[in-house]
């Protein structure tokens, strides 16, 4: 049994992956940011069977410490967090190859122990949780070199050790799990600049340690991995202020020490990884009222201590970020049910302490 700090085991910045109108994406490929061996892992993802391929030149170097990756919704950039370097690393994305470039000026100051990094659905914004000076940094994105620029009022104070920062699809509201305050803070975001604004009645109860928040891709339903106290905080949300409400019958049981969560792209399903049980928590979404009800056969077995999950934006796959045993987990998803079935291959090696992993949009 393992016995760590919430500010530590996270899962972050599992943001969803949203799809946009702008420039089409001709390859997909998924990063995973490797927390040990300061770099990021490339992988190309086989469209029919989502195994994945290590990206040539893989992997690319990142700041300390880094635990939060994120690809913004065009497929240009990506950005990584580093806890110890308190810095955002980013890269342009060779739409092809998937290789990753540093852009000119990275990595970009962030503020103490970056934890979580997140792309707004338009693309101008990011967003990265500091956990140990309980703020949000946020960025304007520059849309032709993905270069950073702190956005005006920036930080923006959050509760205590904010661990994962996300955004709903719609872009109108940003959520922050805080982990040593047991709640989430609430914000809506100004559409022109970027600045946030506390949303009236944050920040919001949620479980003990909250350590990753996700919302479903109809903006209607958000979900909160309580690491300490081994279950799913959901809520409605209000689409006109942001506010959050408790679903009937929250929090939903998972398993031993749940740090992170993802709902797929169809908004059927969430799923969550249990760090200390080495293992999955799968979730049928009722449309209405946001209720968990747990998939048969689940929990599905991962690898030693999994930090992060995230869905493919096609809706077919699953992976599992798992630290202890430096891989990957690949899953394909039963369409109907649910249930994760383990895609031939997997796991997949990563470097060492691979701590967060998302993918780049779907191809279009």
């Amino acid at each position: 049994m393992m016995h760590i700090k919430p500010c530590f085991w996270i899962r972050c910045c599992i943001s969803l992956a949203v799809l946009s109108l702008a420039t089409p994406v001709f390859s997909q490929f998924a990063y995973v940011a490797n927390q040990f061996s300061n770099d990021v892992s490339g992988y190309t993802i086989n469209a029919t069977t989502g195994a994945l391929t290590p990206i040539f030149g893989s992997s690319f170097v990142a700041g300390v410490f880094p635990v939060s990756v994120a690809v913004d919704p065009t497929g240009k950039f990506t950005y990584v967090a580093n806890q110890f370097s308190n810095d955002v690393s980013g890269y342009t994305i060779n739409a092809t190859t998937g290789v990753l470039t540093p852009i000119s000026g990275s990595p970009f100051a962030a503020g103490a122990a970056p934890n979580s990094v997140v792309v707004d659905p338009t693309g101008k914004f990011a967003y990265v949780a500091n956990a140990h000076s309980g703020n949000v940094s946020g960025y304007m994105i520059n849309a032709i070199t993905g270069a950073l620029t702190p956005i005006s009022g920036s930080p923006f104070t959050a509760g205590a050790a904010p661990n994962s920062v996300v955004v709903d699809p719609t872009g109108k509201f940003a959520y922050v799990a805080n982990a040593n305050s047991g709640n989430v803070s609430g914000y809506t975001i100004n559409a022109a600049t970027g600045f946030l604004t506390p949303i009236s009645g944050s920040p919001f109860t949620a479980g003990a340690a909250p350590n990753s928040v996700a919302v479903d891709p109809t903006g209607k339903f958000a979900y909160v991995a309580n690491a300490n106290s081994s279950n799913v905080s959901g809520y409605m949300i209000n689409a006109i202020t942001g506010f959050l409400t408790p679903i009937s019958g929250s929090p939903f049981t998972a398993g031993f020490f749940p740090v992170s969560v993802a709902v797929d792209p169809t908004g059927k399903f969430a799923y969550v990884a249990n760090a200390n049980s080495g293992n999955v928590s799968g979730y049928m979404i009722n449309a209405t009222t946001g209720v968990l009800t747990p998939i048969s056969r689940s929990p599905f077995a991962a690898g030693a201590a999994p930090l992060s999950v995230v869905v493919h934006p096609a809706g077919a796959f699953v992976y599992v970020a798992n630290n202890g045993s430096a891989n990957v987990s690949g899953y394909t998803i039963n369409a109907t049910t649910g249930a994760l079935t383990l895609i031939f291959g997997s796991p997949f090696a990563a470097r060492a302490g691979p701590r967060s992993v998302t993918t780049s949009p779907r191809p279009r």
